[in-house]
């Protein structure tokens, strides 16, 4: 029996069971609607655990738990393990039925996979701005409407996963689902759980996985949450010195086995009980060193917590992707734990982020000096299986968004965000790409109002959107985007032309070679570069009218030995290269 199935409230069909962890307290008690919210005494068990079954308790009732501190102290808390809460500002808990969902998409269920040698493009969304019913404070769709208009949007749009920011219960919309005080429990801003369970099946039946951002490290600090639960600091450090994060929460302390459980029981409830195909751990660094800060060593205590509930996950669940947002150059994050690492999938690669989106933002005069920020991501990819993000963490907090980091004026950003995606696209590695970036988004994200979709009013945003469109399907339907770890799938054709800013790249699947070339500079080049193939098919130009680009059509030539390219200013194409060895 995992914890989640012990601790919380479970309705038995006649009556509700309650079980809550709290050795440190005086007494609790549960109250709740169904007793005109009068206080009902919890019975202490051994191991700290009081539990009490109340007859007349049902699900859709809210209750508390008030908490007994041996200091006097008398604080009302929600479930630490319950798996529904009111909507905000209330803060009580719902009873609520385990498994009253039966799933239908065991189909998808058997069939997924990790995506190592399959496409995965993951859309990030934010479930309460993609798209909003109204502009008034709680004008969000539920789950259900929010699926109507967001599966078609996807699959038009060539994504393989969507990845949802926290859904977990949280307080404060500002906080993005990051600051959580119900980890068991979907935020009711959109709807029940059931709802959640149903969207996710329609997700499945319309072939797409959906991830879900959960937050191990930190807690937020409301009293009604796990801060100091019994009265003690249960869940959190001891010492003020480590007990703190910087964004104002509680960290997590796993050197204790009860906080352990908890945390490793949320990550299986979700993968089981919701049937999510990935989860997405928020802040690893803070997990691998004492508070993120690699000088002050690693925290052998959370991460040894890593490795066995990313193992004990592997092993219930094969298929699922556990993708780490790690910083951090600690080695071995995506290797098995038998073999010494993690146990992670994928790592997201913010070193590749990072050089990629300064050179862009420098001035096409100056990248010869910052050429190799392009290239040096190819001199340690092959240590981890990274995924490269272009989130929601860079398009907030005064960054601006990424069509707007492009260097120069506003006619200038779009040909450069073109060649940005293509760039990416054919790096090895998964992709997330945050909403709104694919219609070239000018305004930062803001939690509280949705996606600037009026854009696709005007032609530019609209030609953007169709090319990341093509773009995204181009390496859905071709091997070579996504065999990204065996060494012989990559080739740097051209990484030596500092002085005309060009690179080129080869991509070999099992049964297709792709050749990528770009154009970084401001100005038209004539490239020649030498080929081996018996005939070269161009498969994308982002220079193309049809994207907003100004060519009519694409001006090469090519023989078995060279091809000669006239390349605008901030362009880059895709050929299919056929020869004796691939020809169908």
């Amino acid at each position: 029996m995992d914890a989640y199935e012990f601790f919380g409230a479970h309705p038995t069909g006649r009556g509700t069971v309650f079980r809550v962890y709290a050795p440190g307290a005086a007494g609790v008690t549960v109250m709740g609607d169904w007793t005109g919210w009068q206080e009902i005494a919890m019975e202490r068990e051994q191991g700290g655990v009081f539990s009490k079954w109340e007859e007349y308790a049902y699900p859709g009732h809210i209750y508390k738990y008030v908490i007994y501190g041996r200091d006097g102290s008398r604080t009302e808390k929600c479930d630490p393990y319950g798996f529904f809460m009111e909507r905000r500002p209330h803060s009580g808990s719902v009873i609520t039925e385990l498994r009253s969902y039966r799933f239908e998409d065991w189909e998808w269920m058997n069939s997924r996979t990790t995506g190592y040698d399959s496409p995965v493009n993951i859309y990030e969304v934010h479930a309460g701005s993609w798209k909003r019913a109204s502009d008034e404070e709680d004008g969000f769709f539920t789950y259900t409407e929010l699926a109507d208009r967001l599966i078609p949007y996807v699959q038009e749009m060539g994504y393989t996963h969507v990845e949802f920011m926290p859904l977990s219960e949280h307080p404060c919309d500002a906080s993005w689902g990051y600051q959580n005080t119900g980890f068991y429990a979907p935020t009711s801003r959109y709807g029940s759980p059931d709802e959640l369970r149903a969207v996710i099946e329609r997700f499945h039946k319309a072939g797409i996985g959906v991830i879900l951002d959960i937050v191990p490290s930190h807690f937020a600090v409301d009293n009604y949450g796990l801060g100091r639960f019994d009265g003690t600091p249960l869940y959190e450090y001891s010492s003020p010195d480590v007990a703190n994060s910087e964004w104002g929460t509680y960290n997590f302390d796993y050197s204790k086995g009860a906080v352990r459980s908890f945390m490793q029981s949320c990550a299986n409830y979700w993968l089981k009980e919701f049937h999510f195909d990935g989860l997405r751990f928020d802040a690893v660094s803070r997990l691998i060193f004492w508070q993120g800060n690699e000088q002050r060593g690693v925290n052998t205590n959370s991460l040894g917590f890593l490795k066995y509930m990313n193992e004990s996950l592997k092993r219930l669940h094969p298929t699922c992707m556990l993708i780490a947002e790690d910083s951090t150059a600690y080695p071995g994050v995506t290797k098995a734990v038998w073999a010494g690492g993690l146990g992670f999938d994928y790592k997201w690669d913010l070193g590749w982020m990072h050089d990629t989106l300064s050179y862009m933002q420098t001035g096409a005069w100056l990248r010869g000096s910052m050429y190799h920020k392009l290239t040096f991501s190819m001199m340690y990819f092959f240590s981890e299986r990274y995924m490269l993000p272009f989130s929601h963490d860079e398009v907030v907090h005064g960054k601006a968004t990424i069509l707007q980091r492009m260097n120069g004026d506003y006619e200038d950003k779009f040909p450069q965000a073109r060649l940005l995606y293509l760039y990416m696209t054919v790096h090895p590695g998964k992709k997330l790409n945050f909403m709104g970036n694919e219609f070239g988004q000018l305004r930062e994200w803001d939690e509280a109002r949705e996606q600037d979709w009026l854009l696709l009013k005007y032609p530019k945003h609209d030609a953007f959107r169709t090319y990341i469109r093509e773009l995204n399907l181009l390496s859905l339907t071709n091997d070579a985007f996504h065999r990204d770890y065996p060494g012989d799938g990559f080739m740097w054709r051209d990484c030596s032309s500092e002085k005309e800013c060009l690179y080129a790249i080869e991509r070999r699947g099992e049964k297709n070679r792709i050749l990528a070339v770009m154009n970084f500079s401001g100005v038209t080049e004539l490239y020649r570069l030498p080929l081996y193939a018996e005939k070269v098919e161009l498969l994308l130009d982002s220079d193309r009218n049809c994207y907003g680009g100004g060519s009519e059509k694409t001006e090469f030539t090519a023989n078995d030995h060279e091809i000669t390219i006239k390349m605008p200013a901030y362009t880059g194409m895709i050929f299919l290269l056929t020869n004796a060895e691939n020809k169908e």
